[in-house]
């Protein structure tokens, strides 16, 4: 399994890193499990089509996880990812210059989990 970090280096600049999360074998067959990330809370958000935001900070340290569209994001480093459904990013950017954020699609539903 994997997720893909955005974080702020020491350059104040938002950068991508792939991420490996180390599993167990489950209980039930073909199964893995990841450790357990203590959560503070959950938010289900939808953007509509004209959804874009300029350089901005992740509020808090929170997994996006992605359900419905399309959303590319655009680090402060200069590199740009794109994000589908199924996708997994850990924004943990709260300082910085931050990244931009824009809908590829006519909407997108996804889930901010934030972390403890």
């Amino acid at each position: 399994m994997q997720y893909v970090r955005l974080y702020t280096g020491p350059d104040g600049l938002s950068h991508f890193e792939d991420v490996d999360v180390p599993t167990v074998p489950g209980s039930q067959p073909e199964t893995e499990l990841s450790q357990v990330f203590p959560v503070k809370g959950l938010v289900m958000r939808h953007h509509g089509a004209e959804y874009e935001q300029d350089f901005h900070v992740a509020p808090r340290r929170q997994f996006v996880v992605n359900l419905v569209g399309e959303v590319e994001i655009v680090a402060s480093g200069g590199e740009t990812r794109r994000f589908g459904p199924g996708s997994i990013m850990l924004a943990e950017d709260t300082t910085g210059k931050g990244h931009i954020s824009r809908l590829l699609t006519d909407e997108r539903f996804s889930l901010f989990i934030h972390l403890e």
